[in-house]
Protein backbone atom coordinates (compact mmCIF):
# COMPACT_ATOMS: atom_id res chain seq x y z
CA UNK A 1 0.00 0.00 0.00
CA UNK A 2 1.25 3.39 -1.01
CA UNK A 3 1.90 5.90 1.49
CA UNK A 4 -1.12 8.07 0.12
CA UNK A 5 -3.84 4.98 -0.04
CA UNK A 6 -2.31 4.45 3.95
CA UNK A 7 -3.28 8.24 4.63
CA UNK A 8 -6.41 8.62 2.56
CA UNK A 9 -7.09 5.10 4.69
CA UNK A 10 -6.03 6.93 8.17
CA UNK A 11 -8.40 9.55 6.63
CA UNK A 12 -11.74 10.63 8.42
CA UNK A 13 -15.03 9.73 7.60
CA UNK A 14 -16.23 13.44 6.98
CA UNK A 15 -15.53 17.00 7.28
CA UNK A 16 -17.58 19.67 8.66
CA UNK A 17 -17.92 22.39 5.60
CA UNK A 18 -18.74 25.95 5.79
CA UNK A 19 -19.79 27.36 2.01
CA UNK A 20 -19.41 31.08 1.48
CA UNK A 21 -20.76 32.37 -2.03
CA UNK A 22 -18.89 36.19 -2.85
CA UNK A 23 -21.18 38.22 -4.59
CA UNK A 24 -23.11 41.51 -4.96
CA UNK A 25 -25.92 40.26 -6.53
CA UNK A 26 -26.87 36.77 -5.28
CA UNK A 27 -29.65 35.33 -2.82
CA UNK A 28 -29.55 32.27 -1.15
CA UNK A 29 -32.76 31.27 -3.47
CA UNK A 30 -30.22 32.62 -7.19
CA UNK A 31 -26.53 31.44 -5.86
CA UNK A 32 -26.53 28.30 -7.88
CA UNK A 33 -22.92 27.64 -7.22
CA UNK A 34 -23.32 27.10 -3.79
CA UNK A 35 -26.38 25.40 -3.91
CA UNK A 36 -24.17 22.84 -6.49
CA UNK A 37 -21.26 23.13 -3.55
CA UNK A 38 -23.80 21.79 -1.10
CA UNK A 39 -25.11 19.04 -2.78
CA UNK A 40 -22.36 17.50 -4.76
CA UNK A 41 -20.57 17.57 -0.48
CA UNK A 42 -23.73 16.07 0.52
CA UNK A 43 -23.69 13.78 -1.64
CA UNK A 44 -20.23 12.39 -1.31
CA UNK A 45 -20.24 12.27 2.45
CA UNK A 46 -19.42 15.42 3.67
CA UNK A 47 -21.32 17.93 6.40
CA UNK A 48 -22.39 21.10 5.55
CA UNK A 49 -22.19 23.28 8.72
CA UNK A 50 -23.58 25.93 6.78
CA UNK A 51 -23.67 28.48 3.84
CA UNK A 52 -24.11 32.07 3.34
CA UNK A 53 -23.39 35.06 1.30
CA UNK A 54 -20.72 37.81 1.09
CA UNK A 55 -20.36 40.91 -0.46
CA UNK A 56 -17.49 41.36 -2.88
CA UNK A 57 -15.65 43.24 -0.17
CA UNK A 58 -12.29 42.51 1.27
CA UNK A 59 -12.89 43.49 4.39
CA UNK A 60 -16.24 41.47 5.13
CA UNK A 61 -14.85 38.32 2.87
CA UNK A 62 -11.98 38.42 5.81
CA UNK A 63 -13.99 38.84 8.80
CA UNK A 64 -16.47 35.66 7.61
CA UNK A 65 -13.08 33.46 6.71
CA UNK A 66 -11.99 34.10 10.11
CA UNK A 67 -14.85 33.76 12.12
CA UNK A 68 -15.60 30.45 10.37
CA UNK A 69 -11.64 28.96 11.05
CA UNK A 70 -12.36 30.03 14.80
CA UNK A 71 -15.30 28.08 14.88
CA UNK A 72 -13.97 24.37 16.17
CA UNK A 73 -17.30 22.77 14.42
CA UNK A 74 -15.97 24.23 11.25
CA UNK A 75 -13.01 22.19 9.42
CA UNK A 76 -12.94 23.17 5.91
CA UNK A 77 -14.30 26.49 4.18
CA UNK A 78 -15.44 26.53 0.74
CA UNK A 79 -15.79 29.72 -0.98
CA UNK A 80 -17.01 30.23 -5.12
CA UNK A 81 -16.87 33.83 -7.21
CA UNK A 82 -14.71 36.89 -6.61
CA UNK A 83 -11.86 35.11 -7.85
CA UNK A 84 -11.83 37.33 -11.03
CA UNK A 85 -8.96 39.60 -12.66
CA UNK A 86 -11.89 42.69 -12.36
CA UNK A 87 -11.35 45.89 -10.07
CA UNK A 88 -14.18 44.41 -7.97
CA UNK A 89 -12.97 41.03 -7.65
CA UNK A 90 -11.00 40.68 -3.89
CA UNK A 91 -11.86 37.13 -2.65
CA UNK A 92 -8.25 35.89 -3.82
CA UNK A 93 -5.94 38.77 -1.94
CA UNK A 94 -8.79 38.31 1.05
CA UNK A 95 -8.21 34.73 1.33
CA UNK A 96 -4.64 34.54 0.43
CA UNK A 97 -4.06 37.49 3.22
CA UNK A 98 -5.21 34.63 5.72
CA UNK A 99 -3.53 31.58 5.35
CA UNK A 100 -0.63 29.99 6.92
CA UNK A 101 -0.04 27.50 4.70
CA UNK A 102 -0.99 27.48 0.69
CA UNK A 103 -1.50 24.83 -1.29
CA UNK A 104 -0.23 25.90 -4.76
CA UNK A 105 -1.03 22.61 -6.54
CA UNK A 106 -5.15 23.25 -5.91
CA UNK A 107 -4.69 26.43 -8.16
CA UNK A 108 -1.83 25.28 -10.78
CA UNK A 109 -4.17 21.77 -11.46
CA UNK A 110 -7.50 23.36 -11.11
CA UNK A 111 -6.32 26.15 -13.52
CA UNK A 112 -4.51 23.03 -15.67
CA UNK A 113 -7.86 20.98 -15.80
CA UNK A 114 -10.02 24.15 -16.41
CA UNK A 115 -7.49 24.61 -20.03
CA UNK A 116 -7.97 20.88 -20.93
CA UNK A 117 -11.53 20.10 -20.18
CA UNK A 118 -13.46 23.44 -19.82
CA UNK A 119 -12.23 26.79 -21.13
CA UNK A 120 -9.20 26.71 -23.26
CA UNK A 121 -6.75 30.04 -22.58
CA UNK A 122 -9.24 31.63 -20.92
CA UNK A 123 -7.86 29.58 -17.57
CA UNK A 124 -4.85 32.40 -17.22
CA UNK A 125 -7.80 34.59 -15.48
CA UNK A 126 -8.86 32.30 -12.59
CA UNK A 127 -7.36 32.95 -9.54
CA UNK A 128 -8.40 29.73 -7.25
CA UNK A 129 -6.00 29.39 -4.22
CA UNK A 130 -6.32 27.06 -0.97
CA UNK A 131 -4.84 26.46 1.96
CA UNK A 132 -4.95 26.27 5.85
CA UNK A 133 -5.88 28.68 8.48
CA UNK A 134 -4.52 26.77 11.85
CA UNK A 135 -6.80 23.71 11.49
CA UNK A 136 -9.00 24.42 9.02
CA UNK A 137 -8.78 23.91 5.00
CA UNK A 138 -9.63 26.81 2.84
CA UNK A 139 -10.45 26.31 -0.95
CA UNK A 140 -11.15 29.35 -2.79
CA UNK A 141 -13.07 28.65 -6.78
CA UNK A 142 -14.48 30.82 -9.25
CA UNK A 143 -18.20 31.32 -9.15
CA UNK A 144 -19.17 29.48 -12.45
CA UNK A 145 -21.40 26.12 -11.79
CA UNK A 146 -18.46 24.63 -14.25
CA UNK A 147 -15.64 25.72 -12.34
CA UNK A 148 -17.54 24.48 -8.66
CA UNK A 149 -18.10 21.15 -10.49
CA UNK A 150 -14.56 20.76 -11.91
CA UNK A 151 -13.18 22.24 -8.62
CA UNK A 152 -15.54 19.42 -6.46
CA UNK A 153 -15.43 16.83 -8.53
CA UNK A 154 -11.71 16.55 -9.58
CA UNK A 155 -9.93 17.90 -6.59
CA UNK A 156 -11.35 18.88 -3.22
CA UNK A 157 -14.22 15.95 -2.66
CA UNK A 158 -11.07 13.15 -3.93
CA UNK A 159 -8.72 15.00 -1.45
CA UNK A 160 -10.13 16.61 1.16
CA UNK A 161 -10.39 14.11 4.06
CA UNK A 162 -6.87 13.29 2.62
CA UNK A 163 -6.34 17.33 3.57
CA UNK A 164 -7.93 17.16 6.91
CA UNK A 165 -5.65 13.74 7.79
CA UNK A 166 -3.01 15.85 7.37
CA UNK A 167 -3.82 18.94 9.19
CA UNK A 168 -4.77 16.44 11.87
CA UNK A 169 -1.85 14.57 12.35
CA UNK A 170 0.17 18.25 12.26
CA UNK A 171 -2.16 19.80 14.98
Amino acid sequence: MSSVEQHRKEAPNSVNCYIITVSDTRTIDTDKSGQLIETLLEESGYHVAGRTIVKDDYDDIRELIHICAADNAIEAVLLTGGTGIAPRDSTYEAVESLLDKTMPGFGEIFRYLSFAEDIGTAAILSRAVAGTIGSTAVFSMPGSTGAVKLALTRLIIPELRHVMREIYKSS
